[in-house]
């Protein structure tokens, strides 16, 4: 699926690729609505109504990636909350595994994120994915999100990084459409980002369940 000897430099979303997106389905579907309705003295129903229409208010930009954004509009600090539930953090199946394959061909190997640097932080730090990177980027960093057009040229003046020689895989079809606009010599679509959901149905990139797929025997 990669022809190895063309990429130098390898950009991977976090989660729902490195990282499973049951963490943050769980805390965004469940434990935040009911933090939310203990706060306020609501049902589970209207706290769940509420953080949806906030989502929904936000989506496809910065602020919905932003832990003070929800933390200003929730009156709650959603980065306190996250750090309750880091225990649940845990790596795609294969994760480790390809990481070390990448650097044991020595590829430029670097985490390019949407989440918040507060986020990032936690989920670093329950993973021991930086054992592993070269560069870990959040795209906050830029004032853009991943999947907003002007965010991988961003990239590319600030870190030197060859699109057209780079892989990037990632979950979203959006980021990878914008990636794939932008130049990106590769892009690989991540069907199966959240372990407790069935695999999704492949689209107009190349699709992959596990990592290891990538890894040539």
């Amino acid at each position: 699926m990669v022809n190895w000897s063309s990429i130098d430099t390898v950009l991977l979303d976090m989660d729902g690729t490195l990282l499973d997106l049951s963490f943050d389905n769980y805390f965004w579907l469940e434990y935040l609505p009911q933090k939310v309705a203990a706060h306020r003295d609501i049902e589970i129903t209207e706290a769940f109504n509420m953080v949806r229409t906030l989502s929904n208010a936000t989506y496809g930009s910065l602020l919905w990636y932003c832990l003070d954004h929800w933390s200003e509009q929730l009156s709650l600090d959603v980065e306190a909350l996250k750090r309750e539930v880091s225990h649940l953090i845990k790596m795609r199946p294969h994760c480790a595994e390809f990481l070390a394959y990448l650097k044991g061909m020595e590829k430029r190997v670097m985490l390019v994120t949407n989440a918040h640097p507060k986020a990032l932080a936690i989920k670093l730090e329950a993973s021991g994915l930086h054992h592993y990177l070269d560069e870990t980027i959040s795209s906050h960093e830029f004032d853009l999100a991943k999947e907003n057009d002007g965010f991988w040229e961003r990239l590319v003046e600030r870190e030197g990084v060859d699109l057209a020689r780079s892989l990037f895989v990632d979950d979203s079809l959006p980021v990878l459409e914008c990636a794939h606009r932008s130049g990106i010599g590769k892009t690989i679509h991540v069907l199966h980002p959240d372990s407790g959901e069935e695999p999704k149905e492949p689209a107009h990139f190349p699709g992959i369940v596990h990592l290891n797929e990538l890894m040539v025997a």
